[in-house]
Parts: structure tokens; C-alpha cells; sequence
């Protein structure tokens, strides 16, 4: 008789939580679904479980552009930075945030449409949000010279300690802004 048939059959939470653990980047309910072999839906399902016995605990399901992953909690940033030696050195200016900010909400975005809304060159602030990994070329615009298109990474997410991008907080923008903006992305 093996150890295997001794053991105790694992629920769906924790069986998704065993391949997120071992997942080396973020991974689709349909790879999940075929590891396990179930359907989407199912899987989605079990990480609504799992999302929900991980609420009281260190690890949360962090979800971007239709993947998902295990991360830590945001609230044990500071523990985990003086567990690890960390310094945190990676603090952000002021135009980076605003950059990021632009971004977050606008994405995808040109780099020329971060310029108009801020009124600043913003290249060397972008190339900073690059390197860090917060952000990330998405496509190319279809306008004159086809520009690079950004948007935010997961680890945007988990710096800002978000689940995904839909936990950003609603824009209350005055109806001429809102105009203005729109006109920017077209």
C-alpha cells in the first residue's frame, strides 16, 4: 500500500493553492483547469474559496490581465522587508506616482498622452517605471508613428498592494476634464 492512498483527499482551495505556490508567474484559470482537469468555471469557483480562506491569513490571489497568483499580504510589507534585510529604497517621486497614476487609469497609454496630461516630458520618468517593473509595453497605437502603448505589471499590483485593477478607486473627474481625457486617448 502507498503513502498516497493514506493521505487525505485535498479540497479544490487547496489544491489550487498547492499550484499557485509552485507556479513560477502568474497562471490562466485554463491552465489551472487542465493541471486539474476541470472546467474554467470550476476553477474559478475554487478560487473564490481559496480567496476567501486566505483573508485571515499571510497570502492573498493577486489577479491581472485574466491570470492569477499567490502573493503575500500587503500588510506584511514591513515584516517581510526586515525579515528579508530589505531596505525600502525603492520609494517613488513624486512624478513617478503621478506618471503611474496617469497610467493605471488610462491604460493603455502613449507616452505623448502622459506628456499632455501632465505637461511635462515624461521619458525619463517612464524609463524609471520600466526598470522597476511597474510597468510594461502593451502593443503599438494605431496613430501617426504607431507609439508604444503601456500599461501596468502585476508587480504595479503588489507594490500598491491591490488584488487588481478593479480595487483602484473611482475617478470623480469635473465633466471638461473627463472630456479632455477622452479626447487624449483617441
Amino acid at each position: 500500500m502507498s503513502d498516497s492512498q493514506n493521505l487525505p483527499e485535498l479540497s479544490l482551495s487547496a489544491l489550487l493553492e498547492g499550484l499557485l505556490f509552485t507556479a513560477a508567474e502568474p497562471v490562466t484559470t485554463a491552465q489551472l483547469g487542465a493541471a486539474l482537469e476541470l472546467t474554467p468555471t470550476q476553477v474559478e469557483k475554487g478560487l473564490e474559496a481559496l480567496e476567501e480562506d486566505l483573508r485571515t491569513r499571510g497570502l492573498r490571489i493577486q489577479r491581472h490581465s485574466g491570470r492569477v497568483q499567490l502573493t503575500t499580504a500587503p500588510e506584511m510589507a514591513e515584516q517581510i522587508e526586515t525579515f528579508l534585510g530589505l531596505e525600502a529604497t525603492s520609494r517613488l517621486s513624486r512624478a513617478a506616482l503621478e506618471a503611474l497614476a496617469i497610467i493605471a487609469f488610462q491604460q493603455p497609454v502613449t507616452r505623448p498622452q502622459v506628456d499632455a496630461i501632465r505637461g511635462v516630458n515624461s521619458d525619463g520618468v517612464m524609463k524609471s517605471l520600466l526598470s522597476k517593473g511597474l510597468l510594461q509595453e502593451v502593443g503599438r497605437s494605431e496613430g501617426p508613428g504607431r507609439p508604444i502603448l503601456y500599461g501596468t505589471t502585476p508587480d504595479f499590483l503588489q507594490h500598491f498592494g491591490l488584488n487588481s485593477l478593479s480595487e483602484l478607486p473611482a475617478l470623480d473627474l469635473d465633466a471638461g476634464l473627463e472630456k479632455d481625457v477622452q479626447m487624449l486617448k483617441s
